[in-house]
């Protein structure tokens, strides 16, 4: 029989390099939460272990190379077994590809393109974030080519693009409403959400939603420190001792903000999130396919500190949600992204009893 929630667990020993450990461990539960990383050198051998023993499989991955190179393998395979690999849902990218779905749900009409912001506040102690997530950056930029071959192999069926094109903003621009200038922000946001509107737009036939990241950054003095850190970033990213020295000493290279101890206590009850989404559509009974969008929302997502407090909390939430809402699942197994496989789940809901709140901040009207 399954454990009930809450009967007495033992602890099982798996080691990744391991696979009949991995196995053993897959065979005794419905669900496992991987929390390995950096995923392209630790996650496969957990996510294969799931798929061949029936397990399904939740991660907190921000790496799109893993994740996608994920669809690519096992998607077949899950959907045979009826199991369900669900990557990113942490931070990365819960938050996001829920919130263009609440952003959705909450207009009336047709939503076609929305933009976040994403502001992380910090107390007098600053932030920080452990080295684990600092290594999956460099490797993850390092190896970019490889993404672009990965995504050709996939050939993913092109999105439409439906009302007014997104105009893609530039490297670095100043945003009226934060007062603040912003970047695009660099984690797997982006990807995300596309897989997960390419997900609705095929299988359910609903009206894709196109979509574009930020990151405030604030004011002059924090642009120019980012810039001089972001030029030494990717000169040394290119070369393999230049990666060395980056993953060797994330303190330095990172002006402390990635260390191989991870946050304080403090650092974590000072620092939060908000991500802010500005979505534009059409009104009930305008055509999306023709003329200008006629309406707005603003919604916004808001946490705790992200990396240790927040991504726990979502995917935990993401977990019950997939044991207790199975029914809102989709009706096959495989690969998913958090919104695919979540949309018609109480997953929005549940996120917003434990402390990641989602709200409709205005309403302009039509």
């Amino acid at each position: 029989g399954k454990a009930a929630f809450g009967e007495e667990v033992g602890v099982l020993l798996c080691d990744v390099d391991d696979a009949g450990s991995l196995a053993t461990m897959a065979r005794q539960t419905r669900l496992v939460l991987s929390c390995v990383g950096p995923y392209r050198f630790l996650g496969e051998p957990v996510v294969q272990a799931c798929v061949e023993n029936g397990a399904s499989c939740i991660d907190i991955s921000g790496e799109p190379q893993f994740l996608e190179g994920m669809y690519l393998k096992y998607n077949e395979k899950a959907a045979e077994k009826g199991v369900y690999i669900v990557g990113s849902c942490g931070f990365d990218s819960i938050p996001a590809d829920m919130g263009v779905l609440y952003t959705r749900d909450k207009l009336k009409g047709t939503l076609t393109a929305v933009e976040s912001f994403l502001s992380v506040k910090s107390g007098p102690e600053g932030v920080c974030v452990h080295d684990g997530t600092w290594k999956s950056a460099v490797y993850g930029l390092a190896d970019e080519d490889n993404l672009k071959k990965l995504r050709k192999t996939i050939g993913y069926a092109p999105v439409p693009v439906v009302g007014a094109k997104l105009k893609k903003r530039g490297f670095l621009f100043y945003n009226q409403e934060f007062k603040e200038y912003c970047i695009p922000f660099m984690g797997s946001d982006g990807s995300v959400v596309k897989r997960t509107q390419r997900y609705l737009h095929t299988e359910l036939q609903e009206t894709p939603v196109q979509y574009g990241a930020y990151v405030t950054i604030g004011g002059l003095a924090s642009v120019i420190k980012l810039m001089f850190a972001g030029m030494l970033f990717l000169l040394l990213v290119k070369f393999n001792f230049g990666r060395k020295l980056l993953t060797k000493y994330p303190e330095f290279f990172s002006a402390g903000r990635f260390t191989k101890e991870g946050p304080t206590q403090k650092q974590m009850d000072g620092t939060s999130f908000t991500m802010t989404f500005f979505g534009e559509g059409y009104s009930e009974g305008q055509d999306p396919q023709s003329g200008k969008p006629n309406v707005k929302i603003c919604t916004e997502v808001k946490g705790p500190e992200p990396g240790y407090i927040a991504t726990p909390i979502a995917m935990v939430q993401a977990a019950v949600s997939l044991l207790e809402d199975a029914a809102s699942l989709p009706k096959r197994g495989g690969v998913y992204s958090p919104g695919a496989a979540f949309s018609k789940t109480k997953l929005i809901d549940r996120l917003n009893k434990r402390g990641v709140e989602f709200s409709v901040i205005s309403k302009p009207e039509v």
